[in-house]
């Protein structure tokens, strides 16, 4: 029994760790690249945020912009406390963050890659680099693979486990076999505001605020940095997720609104500016702010609204108020373009959840076919979600695959 796994990424290479070593059953990776692993080396900084600790599939499923349905069936059979199992019970212990995201004790991602990789030598699979899939031809015996470099592979179950692809014209091969695809667009990217006066705040964040698309309901909340591009940090990429193909509809084109104080509303603020107007009314609204905003970020946006130096809180003018609570809540800002986000980029689009199996991620429309990963049509919010659905399907996958090559029960 010969095993075809295309791909050597985090989703084709769990699935080969976890594909156990029998007799007569062979395992092979193939990888276009000369590398493998890489996403898992760059992820969280090169610290590798492994999973996240929500251990509820209900709401985890809620993370994910595209896939709810698939992810509901299989991320029952293995969620984030069975990736923390795994891990620690091959000396590779978990450590969760505030904020929810899990990396290794180490903080190198390092350590996953060499968790991973010793158990796939451990279990003898063979990887071949520089094999690039053009074409998969199917036998009435098993597969025939067609590469770039004009060698072929046969193999009786092939794991798709490449990776999403840009490009639809990429997924030509997979259409081929029967498959149906959804146009690929980016998700998780950052926001480009050219020649805006507020890129020149460049390295400042703000802890928590929130990004609204003009003209849409989509908004999430979390940490905004300003680059010298535009916005980024969790707030701007987790909406970037959300709103990915409407966006993508939109050539990058839109309006967001930030909300600078998160979820405060216009009645709170405006009390909240009465009593300091009572309160502080002497103290210069320059130098009292009384929201723990940046200071840098506290005078721009005072310059924005036209306040003065030396103004005080009691003789704010009201349109000069009222301008500074439209900045606060809804301070407006118009995208021209994206800039991809380092190595959490993710591809939204892929094949067609209906055609896949949520149990065993097999094919439903060609048998011994599985796919694992970004290359089917789900993806995550930033923060371990794509891990996630990497180990948990390529997980499902390895089952299958092996409890139908042997009587050797699960991996």
């Amino acid at each position: 029994m010969r095993i075809a796994i295309i791909g050597a990424g985090a989703a084709g290479c769990f699935a080969a760790a976890n594909i156990p070593q029998v007799d007569g059953v062979s395992v092979t990776v193939y990888e276009k690249t000369g590398k493998a692993l890489q996403k898992v080396k760059a992820s969280g900084g090169g610290r590798c945020n492994v999973t996240h600790a929500c251990f509820d599939v209900p709401e985890l499923v809620n993370r994910y912009p595209r896939g709810k349905q698939l992810l509901r069936k299989s991320l029952h059979h293995f969620q984030p406390k069975d990736t923390i199992d795994w891990f620690e019970s091959r000396g590779v212990p978990l450590k969760r963050e505030a904020d929810g995201r899990m990396f290794p004790d180490t903080d190198e991602s390092q350590t996953i890659i060499d968790c991973i990789w010793q158990e796939m030598m451990r279990r003898k699979v063979q990887v071949l680099y520089h094999k690039s899939v053009v074409r998969i031809e199917r036998k009435s015996e098993g597969f025939v693979i067609y590469f770039a470099d004009k060698t072929t592979a046969e193999a009786d179950k092939i794991l798709v486990a490449c990776g999403g692809f840009p490009k639809p014209e990429q997924y030509q091969w997979l259409e081929d076999m029967g498959h149906s695809i959804q146009s690929p667009v980016p998700s998780l990217f950052t926001f480009n505001i050219p020649r805006h006066p507020i890129t020149e705040l460049m390295g400042l964040a703000v802890e928590k605020v929130r990004v609204k698309v003009q003209g849409t309901k989509l908004s999430e909340e979390g940490p905004l940095l300003i680059t010298h591009w535009g916005m980024s940090g969790p707030a701007v990429l987790r909406t970037s997720a959300w709103a990915a193909r409407e966006l993508a509809e939109r050539n990058y084109h839109f309006t967001i609104l930030v909300n600078w104080l998160y979820d405060v509303t216009d009645a709170e603020l405006k009390e909240q500016l009465q009593q300091i107007r009572i309160a502080q009314g002497k103290q210069a609204v320059q130098h009292k702010n009384p929201f723990n905003l940046p200071r840098r970020l506290w005078e721009y946006l005072l310059n924005a609204c036209g306040i003065r130096e030396d103004v005080r809180w009691g003789e704010l003018p009201a349109t000069a108020q009222n301008k500074l609570i439209e900045c606060l809540l809804r301070d407006a800002y118009e995208v021209k373009g994206k800039t991809t986000f380092k190595e959490e980029f993710v591809t939204c689009g892929g094949i067609s959840l209906s055609e896949i199996d949520p149990k065993t991620m097999e094919s439903r429309k060609v048998p011994g076919l599985y796919f694992a990963g970004e290359i089917m049509d789900v993806d995550g919010i930033t923060g371990g979600f794509n891990f996630q659905n990497a180990w948990c399907s390529a997980w499902l996958a390895a089952k299958s695959i092996s409890t139908k090559t042997s009587h050797s029960g699960q991996p």
